[in-house]
């Protein structure tokens, strides 16, 4: 069993940091730590704050080694990005000059083929819904591409033309009863 005797000046500061933090668990902490300060069983600790008694004891360790620190609650650094913000030019390269550019037999890009050619390009596996939070995140929306008039082939434009005027001759005007 720990026994826990803190100087008055080391109760006072904790008791000043329990009645200041709104964190719920940095309380339960540092209550563990003053109640055993005071002379409480661990079990009955335990019990008063629906705890395991191993808990206490872990808390109890993690305070007689590290002080206050030992108590702050940690967050979990969490999954690191599938996709690095350093690629975010190059996906939007990919987007503006299309699939054509990267030598694929595509019209427009959708978010899982670009999830696809990034693995296929960088060896980086991502889902589609992840290729589509990154491209929102950094402004492109493959779906919608950056077409214009005047990148066109001319010739191929020109014949496009033609058939639509052709098209449009050999239409009949329907009569109207209105």
């Amino acid at each position: 069993m720990i026994r826990v005797r803190l100087p008055e000046p080391e109760a006072q500061e904790l008791e000043a940091e329990f009645r200041a933090t709104e964190d719920r668990k940095l309380r339960d902490r540092l209550q563990i730590v003053l109640l055993a300060h005071r002379g409480r069983k661990h079990q009955d600790i335990a019990k008063d704050l629906g705890l395991n008694r191993r808990s206490v004891q872990r808390w109890l360790n993690a305070y007689c080694e590290h002080g206050l620190a030992g108590l702050a609650p940690k967050k979990a650094p969490g999954k690191m990005p599938g996709i690095p913000a350093s690629l975010a030019d190059e996906i939007k390269r990919w987007v503006i000059a299309g699939p054509a550019g990267q030598g694929l037999d595509r019209a427009n890009w959708t978010h899982e083929e670009l999830a696809d050619h990034l693995f296929k390009t960088h060896g980086l596996k991502t889902s589609r819904s992840a290729m589509h939070r990154f491209c929102q995140k950094i402004g492109i929306r493959p779906y919608r591409p950056t077409y214009r008039y005047l990148r066109g082939d001319p010739a191929k434009q020109a014949q496009a033309t033609e058939d639509l005027a052709g098209l449009k001759k050999g239409r009949k005007r329907a009569s109207s009863s209105c």
